[in-house]
């Protein structure tokens, strides 16, 4: 039984179905007309619109998609039943074969490493696909394409659902609070969610993260880990020993020890910018390594690496003003990274659906950074609130054409537009990306 029928649901049915299981696939809303294209060419019977109980409880195992929360009633009738439930990476996990896994977690910038790392390892020459929550599923990669590498970006909610996924390499970037409708809003929850990713790993396998999280160094104080630990950090005293691991020194070059070599270049020529692509690029780079790729490799792949659409993506820039895309920025933490990485004075496009979100976190950075906001959204208060009589400018929006024409008109040579709106785009938008591209779409018509 799938629940859900988007991408990692559909995918786990084609799995399932070349792996001779029954399946079938339950949707409570409307599936898109592609998938469901997709479903009938495989011969996979399927509902939208309704769950049927009495089917889903006949079921031997239950794939539930990440989008369903444990608290539905749909999901307590499953719990109670006592049946198997799994996520669509733990059922595809099954099937691999030999293939090696790098998975890569994190409340920011996993979509960014998991693109990067993939580059590299394609790069080198490794047979290596990209998926999971970035956006093409595990198990129809497994069904149709079987490669010898899997990068796998993954998310909390993927992880709540395993038993036995156990990545070659994992990689946990930062936690921030995140998600807490989710886990009981109890950030220790989501912290043990985050840490599920090296639960099943042995002492064959790497586990791979950033000892500068103040969050994650309080959880190693007090917990062991079992998989060989590797270090990427801004202080090199925060590595284990000099032969593993990864560092930006004073000399502003990043360093990468792992197996006797140091790969070490200067981060001024890395293609992505801002102090937490710093980390980025680090993780991605020993991930790298320890995959067996040279150093030589590597380095040339980090010149060549073009970033996400929608994440801290150059638009274009008009009679001196640059337009920045940071669509991707649905949280107040990830507008934090990208207010960071700025130089130039900011006009910053916020808003949307609001998740009760605490402004004061980048407070410091609107003071220091931003001239002007111009707020898009159906409710704006919350901005308003936060940052009257701290910024000089607040406009406010209800479409992007309208926000773009306003932050242009606040903007002059010498200043960057950034659309980093720290809100879901539900009240206007599809989603982050029907917001991002209809952003650039503004910007190009000016």
């Amino acid at each position: 039984m799938i629940l859900g029928a988007a991408e990692s649901g559909v995918g786990a049915a084609l799995l399932g179905k070349k792996q001779g299981w029954n399946v079938f696939v339950s949707d409570a809303g409307k599936i898109r007309e592609d998938y469901k294209q997709t479903l009938g060419d495989s011969d996979i019977a399927y509902e939208e619109g309704k769950h049927t109980l009495d089917r889903i409880l006949a079921a031997d195992c239950v794939v539930k998609s990440p989008g369903i929360p444990e608290k539905t009633t749909l999901m307590k009738k499953v719990r109670e039943a006592g049946l198997e439930v799994c996520s669509e990476i733990e059922f595809g996990f099954r099937y691999k074969g030999d293939s090696k896994i790098i998975a890569i977690t994190g409340s920011n910038g996993k979509s960014t490493t998991t693109a990067l790392t993939f580059h590299l390892l394609k790069s080198g020459g490794l047979d290596a696909a990209l998926v999971g929550n970035i956006g093409y599923s595990f198990a129809r990669q497994i069904a149709e394409r079987p490669a010898a590498w899997y990068v796998i970006e993954v998310s909390s909610f993927q992880l709540d659902d395993i038993r036995h996924f156990r990545p070659d390499i994992s990689v946990l970037l930062n936690i921030t609070p995140d998600h807490l409708d989710r886990y009981d809003y109890k950030f220790e929850n989501y912290i043990a969610s985050k840490f599920r990713i090296a639960e099943n790993q042995t002492g064959a396998d790497y586990f791979i993260t950033n000892p500068d999280d103040p969050v994650i160094g309080q959880y190693l104080s007090t917990h062991s880990i079992i998989p060989r630990k590797i270090f990427f950090t801004m202080n090199e005293h925060n590595l284990r020993n000099e032969d593993e691991g990864a560092f930006v020194g004073s000399d502003d070059h990043m360093h990468i020890h792992y197996d006797g070599e140091d790969l070490n270049m200067s981060i001024h020529d890395l293609a992505l910018r801002g102090r937490h692509n710093m980390y980025n690029s680090m993780a991605a780079g020993i991930s790298a390594r320890i995959a067996g790729l040279r150093k030589e490799k590597i380095r040339e792949s980090f010149l060549t690496f073009d970033g996400l659409e929608h994440r801290l993506e150059p638009v274009a820039t008009v009679r001196g003003v640059e337009f920045v895309n940071d669509s991707k920025a649905t949280n107040v933490n990830s507008v934090w990274f990208a207010l960071e990485s700025m130089k130039q004075p900011v006009v910053l496009i916020l808003g949307g659906q609001d998740k009760g979100n605490d402004y004061n976190e980048i407070m410091e950075l609107v003071r220091e950074k931003v001239k002007a906001i111009v707020c898009m959204g159906i409710d704006n208060r919350p901005i308003h609130q936060a940052f009257d009589g701290v910024v000089a400018d607040i406009v406010d929006t209800q479409s992007i054409d309208a926000a773009v024409h306003a932050a242009y008109a606040l903007s002059e040579k010498g200043d960057v537009v950034l659309l980093s709106p720290a809100c879901a785009s539900f009240d206007l938008f599809k989603n982050y990306e029907d917001r991002g591209r209809q952003f650039k779409e503004a910007v190009r018509a000016l």
